[in-house]
């Protein structure tokens, strides 16, 4: 036991080194800050001897900020302008994805008046896929149901009109409550809604409206009166 050598102690030299390396980032901190102080005295000195700069620099900043407003005012009134000269034909509707399905009937609510209209649909959508509000304060709530083969695929059935009804008033606080597919629609389905007192739009109604004739509510019939206020959809 004797014979052992005993182990060094290196915690000293650790400690040393740790301080070293702190002063290091500590000088550091200390150059860089004082590099950062003379940049901006610099300026500062360059500018208070050319006061004329600074004038330039709003001058050019409000400018900017005038261009911008104008741009996103320019943007919004050829959006507007062209909403309301939309029009959309049955192979149009067709051929788009159902997502882009749900922003096209948005958008042709949007064309209509419907300032709020939004499309909402995706995972836990509890039924709706397009809110709005329409010029006369009644609240949309609209599902769509697109199929690729138009009035050849799978017809809308009664089923399909299950969590519509159940959620359509009770948890979107809809006034008009629609189904809306490019498709057809079965018998028992449109007595359901008759009964329900939901509103089905067709591929054959829905070819009238995206054509531009006239707006939704024009067409459907058993409207709930307006006079809501008209304010964002939920």
């Amino acid at each position: 036991m004797s014979g052992r050598r005993r182990p060094v102690r290196r915690s000293g030299r650790r400690y040393r080194r740790r301080k070293e390396q702190g002063l290091e980032q500590l000088l550091l901190a200390a150059l860089a800050a004082a590099v950062v102080i003379s940049v901006v005295a610099a300026a500062l000195r360059w500018l208070a001897a050319h006061p004329w700069t600074v004038a330039v620099i709003l001058l050019a900043a409000a400018a900017g900020a005038g261009f911008w407003v104008w741009r996103r005012r320019e943007a919004a009134r050829w959006e507007q302008v062209r909403a309301s000269g939309l029009r959309l034909a049955l192979g149009q509707l067709d051929a788009l994805h159902h997502r882009a399905f749900e922003f096209a009937v948005r958008d042709l609510m949007r064309r209509d008046g419907c300032a709020d209209a939004r499309q909402v649909g995706g995972r836990g959508d509890k039924g709706a896929d397009v809110k709005a509000t329409d010029p006369y304060g009644r609240r949309w709530v609209i599902q769509c149901k697109h199929r690729k083969d138009g009035w050849s695929g799978k017809p809308v059935g009664s089923q399909d009109l299950q969590v519509l009804n159940g959620t359509g008033r009770q948890v979107h606080n809809g006034d008009v409550v629609v189904m809306l597919t490019n498709g057809r629609i079965t018998a028992d389905a449109t007595q359901f809604a008759k009964s329900q007192k939901l509103h089905l739009v067709d591929r054959h109604l829905l070819a009238e409206w995206a054509s531009g004739s006239r707006p939704l509510w024009e067409l459907l019939r058993a409207l709930p009166p307006g006079g809501r206020r008209a304010t964002s959809a939920p």
